[in-house]
This record gives C-alpha cells, structure tokens and sequence, in this order.
C-alpha cells in the first residue's frame, strides 16, 4: 500500500533522478538564472556606476528589467506553440545570454540599459516556461513537486546572487559576474535537447499577440515601477491610481478578447480568477523583503552583510516550506495548505512587527527572523498548489500552458505594486524608520487577511461551489 501511495504521489525521487532530472534541470535552472540576476545586479550597480556613470539611471535598471520581462512573459505561450519546449527554452537562454553579454561590455549606463531590456525579455520567457513546460514534460503526478522545484528557485536566487555579486564587486570584477551567468546559461542550453520534447503532446494555443491587453499591462507595470523610486508622496500615489485604472482596463480588454493574456477559463464560472488573485496577495507580501534590510541597519544596527541575509530569512521560508508540502495529494488537505498559506503570512509579518523597536537586541532580531520565515514558509505552503491547481482549473483543452505561464506574468505585476506600495508606506512612516516598518508590516499582514478569504474560494472545500 505505502509503495503504490508512493508512486501516485511522485516521489522525489523521480523528479530529482533518472530520466526527469535533465527536465528538472531545465525547468529550475531557467528559473535559477532569472531569480540570480535579479539580485545580482542589485549588488554589482554601486560598483558598475563607480565605473561607467550614469547614476541618474540606478532606479531604471529594475524598471526597463521588468518591463521586458511582463512583455516577453505574455509571449510565451505563442513561442511555446510555435516552436515547441525544446526551441522556446533555447530562444529564451539565447536572448538571456545575449542581454547579459551586452551588459558585461558596456562601456556606459545607457548601454547596460540596453542589455537589461535585452537580458528581461530572454528572463521573462524563462521565468514563464518554467511553468508553462511542466504539464508537456512531466507526467502529471510530479507537477506540484516539479513546481515546488522552479518555485524555489527564487530563494536560491535571493542567497546565490548577493553571494557572487559581492565577490565580484569586492574585487572591481563586476563584469566578470555577468560571466558566470552566461556561462550558466550555455550549461542549461546544452541540456536542453536531451531533456525537453520537440513539441508538446497536448495541442498547445498559437495566439496572435493580444496588443491591447498588452499595452494596458505594460504601461500599469511602467507606471508603478517608476512610482515606486518617486521621492514625491503625492506624485507616487497618483500614478499608482493611474496604474490601477489601467490593470482594471486590461482585465476588461483581455475578457473580450479572444486571445488575451489570461485564459478565458479566468472569466468564467472555475476557480482560476480566485487562485490567480491568491498568488497575487502572495506574491505582494512577499515584497516586504525589500525594505528589510534597511530596517535592519536603521533599527538593529547591522551591517550591510548581515542585513541582507536578514532579508533572505523570507526566501529562506518560502523554499523550506514548499519541501513537504508539495508531498501533499488528498484535495481536503490541499485546501487546508493553500488556505493556511495567507493565515501563516499574516501571524509571521505581525509578528515582527510586534517586536520591533529602536535599538534592537539579539532577542527581537531572532523574532523577526522567526516572523520572516514564518510568513515565507506561508507563500512556500501553498504556491506550489496554486501553480498545479491553475494549470489543472482550466475548462477548454489547450489552455493549460497559457495558464501556467500566466502565473509569471501574474507574479511579476504583483511584485511590482507590492514594491511601489511598500515605497509609498516607508514614505509616509518617514523620517521615523520604526514608524515606516510598523505601517508597512502592519499594512501587509492585512492584505494576507484577505487572502484568507480569496484563497477559500481558489480551492472551495467538497461539495461548495465555486462563488463567481
């Protein structure tokens, strides 16, 4: 009984040896290289800036980075079905490399700008296919474990990226860094055509690109990067309003639309739109880490060192806590995980909040490293689930990989009202640095309240129906 239970459940086991781990590889390592040169770059600017100028442009190295990643992330579904897993991952490794090329050579900033947009558009395809692939390369008992694996990623993207930036920038090497990514990047594409199948078993959508809903999206995500490195309150929240309207524009262009961004299965009586907005509440809390480390400093008086790995104490929950639950296969079990997801969110952000203070000791800074975990190993719990349970939501065949790479293109928006509105509440708790993170921390855990709510309605428990 335990070794029939074990197989229906995809064992580790499989997914990490024999003939998956080539596909694991991929899957991860697209992920991997995203995630790592997101952090990367955060700690090789101060160096590169000293270098080639351009300091005027330290915030816009983050936002042209985004923007190319949500356009090519809305991609990836028409690439997947044109060219199959195999050519859309070796397109996007290719793009990445070149990008990240670009960026190691630049003589000025306006060029290592350039490489940016380049490097966002090969990563957004990556970060997406990461999910959109799963269900074409993997039998369907390893999809949450194969989830929880490319999930993970950014966890060890968020320790690996400062580590070798660091290095690098430590010795005036900063290009050399950009190196190491590219050579990662060669090492994944050699793999590539033994791991990934030419073309998908299942028939897979090729949309036309939906120029509307696209133009919405991108001009929310640019409206809200710029918003969040803004130093007028005001100005910043006016363009977050804007940003809102036009996620509110796009939801109803991509509704009528007949290949938009989302699946049509989001609009209609599934579960998708309720999932989709979970890991949207999710995905915003998990922006918090932006500001820890400088909590950090201001209130704890670390080093910058210390500091940064103070803010990898939520990555490092988030990644501890998809191991054992993506073991999990009963659906009342399920629910209770993804539901308790926000619930552990909510305890672990207010939890750091209830001890902070000024000058603050061993005592209150091991509480909130409990907090941060406590509110990563919550996002951990239930993405993986969120991600499966989106690809599996859909009600039209052929709809599951656009799903899935939704998921990214989801993530990504999230991510970037989540920073711009952890700005806005620093901002407004200023100059006193105890009042920013009590407003800020205090703020998201109520967001993660209500994800309690919406994440009842993504997996409604036996016999409810879904509530439109």
């Amino acid at each position: 009984m335990h070794s029939r239970t074990d197989a229906s459940a995809g064992a580790w086991r499989q997914l990490l040896g024999g003939r998956h781990l080539g596909t694991a590889t991929v899957l991860a390592g697209g992920v991997a290289l995203y995630a790592t040169n997101v952090y990367l770059m955060t700690s090789l600017l101060p160096t590169a800036i000293n270098e080639i100028g351009g300091a005027q442009y330290y915030a816009w190295t983050a936002t042209v980075f985004l923007i190319a990643s949500v356009i090519s992330s809305i991609s990836v579904t028409k690439i997947l079905g044109a060219r199959g897993p195999r050519g859309a991952y070796l397109i996007g490794l290719g793009i990445f490399a070149l990008g990240t090329m670009v960026c190691a050579a630049s003589p000025s900033m306006e060029l290592l700008l350039v490489g940016r947009a380049i490097q966002g558009s090969g990563g957004g395809l990556l970060a997406g296919l990461g999910y959109a692939v799963i269900n074409a390369a993997l039998p369907k008992h390893l999809w949450t474990r194969a989830a929880a694996l490319v999930s993970a990623m950014w966890g060890v993207g968020t320790f690996v990226g400062p580590a070798v930036g660091g290095v690098f920038a430590q010795f005036d090497a900063w290009r050399w860094a950009f190196g190491v990514l590219v050579v990662a990047a060669i090492a994944v594409a050699a793999l590539v055509p033994h791991a990934l199948p030419a073309h998908t078993a299942e028939p897979t959508e090729r949309n036309s690109v939906p120029v509307l809903s696209l133009a919405l999206l991108s001009a929310a995500a640019l409206l809200v990067s710029v918003a969040g490195v803004l130093p007028h309150l005001t100005v910043t929240a006016a363009l977050i309003i804007v940003a809102v309207l036009l996620l509110v524009g796009f939801v109803f262009a991509d509704r009528r639309s007949r290949h938009g961004v989302l699946p049509p299965s989001t609009f209609n009586s599934s579960s998708l739109k309720w999932m989709y907005l979970t890991i949207v509440v999710l995905a915003l809390a998990s922006t918090v880490e932006t500001f820890i480390p400088f909590f950090g400093q201001r209130l704890a008086g670390m080093s910058p060192v210390v500091a940064g790995f103070l803010g990898a104490a939520l990555a490092l929950g988030w990644t501890f806590g998809e191991i054992p639950s993506a073991s999990a296969t009963t659906p009342r079990i399920i629910r209770r995980i993804v539901v308790g997801g926000p619930v552990l969110v909510a305890v672990g952000l207010a939890l750091m909040a209830a001890f902070l203070t000024e000058q603050a000791g061993a005592a209150a800074t091991t509480a909130w490293v409990v907090g941060l975990v406590v509110a990563g190993a919550g996002i951990g719990i239930a993405w993986p689930h969120l991600a499966v349970g989106v690809m599996t939501a859909v009600t039209e065949p052929g709809e599951g990989a656009r799903a899935a790479a939704a998921v990214n293109t989801v993530q990504l928006i999230a991510n970037a009202f989540g920073a711009a509105l952890a700005g806005v509440l620093v901002n407004i708790g200023a100059p006193s640095t105890l009042r920013s993170a009590q407003l800020l921390l205090i703020t998201f855990a109520a967001v993660a309240c209500i994800g309690v709510v919406i994440a009842a309605r993504a997996f409604p428990a036996p016999g409810e129906k879904v509530q439109p």
